[in-house]
């Protein structure tokens, strides 16, 4: 029933996790100054760095990252701010089985920076994604969204601020589905057994 969880920096969404109660077995980064791993050291949680830039490919880096979450024998491995692009082999040796979130209701904005992406577009509600991992990047199907409304006077920092409170309500969510076994995927679209709460709108600040 354990999951993993890779970070690049703070971690505060390993944290919502961990503050769900979730049976994290493992905290990995690709930088040894990440400052989540340190905060997951604190709680007595097994951590490792797998630093990127000691290896010469992609490839190489993956498959030390796979070896060192592989030891742990995880149910899921849950991607949380970590800053990484992954190999198609290492999405395929973790199908089904893998969890991202982005800062976004894809599939609007994909990739960077987006919050002033959907200032700069104009769009009233932005939020966040809970997906399973897919062979591109910002791609897999959904498992949860949470809204927010973007408001007059928004700044990138604010927007993303008030997004941030938002994951940390729905990534444990989708994480406690999954392993309750409750997450059904058909032709790409996810299910929950039992419910259909797969979108959270807050329009408080």
């Amino acid at each position: 029933m354990s999951v993993v969880v890779l970070i690049s920096g703070r971690g505060s969404n390993m944290q919502a996790l961990l503050d769900a109660g979730l049976p994290v077995a493992a905290v990995i980064g690709n930088r040894a100054d990440a400052a989540g791993l340190a905060i997951a050291a604190r709680r007595d949680l097994v951590t490792a760095a797998i630093e990127h830039k000691d290896y010469r490919t992609r490839e190489e880096f993956d498959a030390a990252l796979a070896a060192e979450i592989d030891r742990h024998s995880p149910r899921l491995v849950a991607l949380a701010g970590f800053m990484r692009i992954l190999t198609p082999g290492f999405v395929a040796h973790y199908a089904a089985r893998l969890v991202n979130i982005h800062p976004s209701l894809l599939p609007a904005f994909p990739g960077l920076d987006t919050h002033r992406r959907a200032l700069a577009a104009g769009v009233k509600v932005h939020g966040c994604s809970i997906r399973f991992g897919g062979a591109r990047v910002c791609h897999g199907p959904i498992i949860v969204q949470a809204a927010v409304p973007v408001r007059p006077g928004d700044t990138p920092d604010r927007l993303a601020a008030r997004v941030l409170r938002q994951e940390h309500v729905v990534y444990p969510r989708a994480v406690r589905w999954f392993l309750d076994g409750r997450l059904v995927v058909r032709d790409g679209v996810v299910s929950v057994k039992g419910s259909d709460a797969q979108l959270v709108y807050s329009d408080s600040d």
